[in-house]
């Protein structure tokens, strides 16, 4: 006999509306619905693969996601893929990424667990590595696995469709990584998994696999693609776009204070613990006049103190407002973009097509005479190279100023 869904509590629905805050989607709301009515805590995974030995911003939008699952009393699983590392996950690849050495995984994950507590609560999380039990799957489990899945299923996923399309090489070992993230989920009895937008045909390969077992299968949740610096890529640390978490607090505070205007509060939605409503007063704020700068400062200093502390973020602000307010920089500063070709550009090269100096060998001699700043500091490195991705205030000498953004 069907039974009728009882109507959520009021406990409920605001436990709902935590979770869904700033998620992309969720498969499926009704089963989650579900299981938050079940009153038993949901075993929540997310997985991280260590292929670069520091965590940035970007990754900590997955980070917040599972602490507030912690907030409400679930239990939280962060996944380091040691195993999966060595295969390279191809999400939004269009090449097959270059393997990396045990000892490298290793090495990185040894700080992934250190940096991840800087978000999540140590005493309510469990740390799991894939190497084990994807280790004794042995050749004939990796053949069973790989018998679960079509060829035809896994050219659906859109990555390895233009591969195809556009005769790019795509590797036996790469079609394995949704199969083994989605064994992940049935070794960890997963009930939610967290994943950014890119991971979605990862994350419903473990909803299956777990159908198959005999599991429950996952609710998936996706988040978005935090942008970095430059507002238009992803964060990533090979395009110098990034906040990382272990940064200084000055430089943390001053790269938040550099995003644009309309960035602020994409950043707000992903990585601010700050309620909902609060968000909302603020752009109230913006509308009726308050300068976007004085509301940007609140995010910046809520930010780095989570990763720091309260008083190093106090100290980066006022340290901020000595070198740009009391410096006497203009308000509303020109802004320009400057193109990047090979990924970084001289910095002489950028005071030149930012119209900060006329040559780059007058720029050269100004950075000798101690008349260039970025971002307040004085630069002394003539052959400084800016990387792509970074957004940053210019002055040579008292009265020429611009911000700078490099793409």
């Amino acid at each position: 006999m069907k039974t009728t869904p009882r109507h959520l509590t009021a406990a409920e629905k605001e436990a709902l509306a935590e979770i869904q805050r700033g998620a992309d989607e969720i498969i499926q709301e009704t089963e989650l619905t579900q299981r938050l009515q079940r009153g038993k805590p949901l075993r929540v995974k997310a997985g991280f693969d260590p292929t670069a030995p520091d965590l940035h911003l970007g990754h900590t939008v997955l980070l917040n996601k599972m602490r507030q699952f912690q907030e409400l009393g679930h239990h939280v699983m962060f996944l380091i893929g040691d195993f999966t590392g060595l295969i390279g996950d191809p999400s939004g690849r269009n090449v097959t990424r270059k393997p990396m050495s045990t000892e490298q995984i290793r090495a990185n994950a040894e700080t992934y667990k250190q940096q991840v507590f800087k978000v999540l609560d140590r005493e309510r999380t469990e740390i799991c590595f894939n190497s084990q039990w994807c280790t004794n799957l042995g050749a004939e489990g990796v053949i069973q696995l790989a018998g679960k899945y079509t060829l035809a299923r896994m050219l659906e996923r859109e990555d390895f469709k233009s591969r195809f399309h556009n005769n790019q090489a795509i590797s036996v070992h790469e079609l394995l990584y949704p199969l083994v993230q989605g064994y992940d989920s049935i070794a960890m009895r997963a009930d939610v998994e967290l994943g950014g937008t890119d991971q979605k045909f990862n994350l419903l390969v473990g909803r299956e696999l777990q159908k198959e077992s005999g599991q429950e299968p996952q609710i998936v949740l996706t988040m978005p693609i935090l942008e970095g610096l430059d507002g238009i890529q992803k964060m990533s640390k090979s395009l110098g776009n990034y906040i990382g978490v272990n940064e200084p607090p000055n430089e943390m505070f001053g790269k938040l204070m550099s995003i644009s205007d309309s960035l602020m509060w994409r950043y707000f939605e992903l990585l601010s613990f700050r309620p909902h409503a609060q968000i909302q007063r603020f752009r109230r704020d913006a509308e009726q006049g308050v300068n976007p700068r004085d509301i940007k400062f609140h995010l910046a200093e809520e930010i780095t103190a989570r990763f720091h502390d309260e008083q190093a973020a106090v100290r980066a602000r006022n340290e901020f407002i000595e070198r740009f307010q009391k410096g006497a920089l203009p308000e509303n500063m020109e802004e320009k973009t400057v193109a990047a070709a090979g990924g970084a550009i001289p910095i002489a090269n950028v005071l030149r097509e930012s119209g900060l100096v006329a040559t780059t060998s007058d720029g050269v001699r100004l950075i000798k005479q101690g008349a260039v700043r970025v971002d307040g500091e004085r630069i002394s490195d003539t052959k400084m190279r800016i990387p792509a991705g970074t957004h940053h205030v210019y002055q040579v000498g008292k009265r020429r100023v611009a911000r700078v953004k490099v793409v």
